[in-house]
């Protein structure tokens, strides 16, 4: 709503926004992307991950231990797209790439601490990458949503930012919350997009071109990370007065999580070398862009 209201001050009102949450047009999430596409919206905000095998490039950001924080890691989202992968969004007219802020474990019976706590848990994960970690770490991944899979006791954990925790209640529903160090990478994190049907930019005259291109690109990529890793703390407060025990991981065990989900990296390069890209020299290309813009 920040951004729409922006719009329309500077657009003296002819830009306005009518917006339609929890899926209210219609349909399901995994078709948002073709909704902008075919003009059912105008402009969607999805989870790259949502459209299976789209956007293969853009899911280097999803990776673990990729991340540094969510306002540098999506401007380098940003960047990595406008060099190296606009053919993945070519049906529409990208106005943002980023992602949330860290994502934790939270779990109903078992506290977190080490590897080996992984063996026999059912965890839930947002996206493809986080699956196939959660898996190299020992964990059986379990596809379903949150809430109803954490209360009916079909998993025993699922990982997620705290932004997310409230709105969801899972800090009525596990008993352990554990972070990772601070100082270290991002156990994960999801691709975000905000894209505008092609068309409907097109149509628009210049002047208000003008005042979307200046609302659009790098720097709202990095406003919207910024904006939600912020709403972390109020999670994480939410947690904390639920009573929610919460500890940290540190970086020497966190090393061992690393090593052991490395062949993912691997996985990946191959992948997209497979797709006729070098896969090794655009997976340095991501952690380059990310450590360029981390401060």
């Amino acid at each position: 709503m920040p951004w729409c209201d922006k719009l329309a001050k500077e657009s003296a009102n002819r830009i306005k926004c009518q917006i339609y949450p929890a899926m209210q047009l219609g349909g399901t999430p995994a078709q948002l992307y073709d909704q902008v596409r075919d003009g059912v919206a105008d402009i969607v905000w999805t989870v790259a991950g949502y459209s299976a095998n789209r956007f293969p490039m853009s899911e280097v950001f999803e990776l673990p231990f990729m991340m540094t924080n969510a306002e540098a890691t999506s401007r380098a989202a940003w960047d990595f797209v406008q060099t190296h992968s606009q053919h993945e969004f070519k049906d529409t007219h990208l106005l943002a790439v980023h992602v949330h802020g860290p994502g934790y474990l939270f779990t109903t019976k078992t506290r977190m601490n080490t590897m080996a706590d992984f063996k026999g848990m059912k965890f839930r994960a947002p996206t493809r990458p986080t699956n196939k970690m959660l898996g190299l770490l020992g964990a059986t991944p379990v596809g379903m949503p949150v809430p109803e899979a954490l209360s009916k006791g079909v998993i025993d954990g699922a990982v997620i930012p705290y932004q997310v925790v409230p709105s969801i209640k899972v800090n009525e529903l596990v008993k352990y919350a554990a972070e990772t160090d601070p100082k270290y990478n991002s156990l994960y994190s999801t691709v975000f997009v905000v894209a505008m049907n092609r068309a409907k930019y097109d149509s628009l005259p210049a002047d208000l071109k003008k005042v979307l291109d200046a609302n659009s690109g790098r720097e709202f990529s990095a406003s919207m990370g910024r904006i939600q890793e912020a709403d972390d703390a109020p999670g994480r407060a939410k947690v904390k007065a639920s009573g929610v025990a919460i500890n940290v991981i540190g970086a020497a065990e966190l090393e061992k999580w690393k090593k052991a989900t490395g062949s993912l990296d691997d996985e990946w390069a191959a992948n997209i070398t497979k797709l006729g890209h070098d896969g090794p020299k655009l997976l340095q290309s991501a952690r380059d862009l990310i450590k360029k813009n981390t401060k």
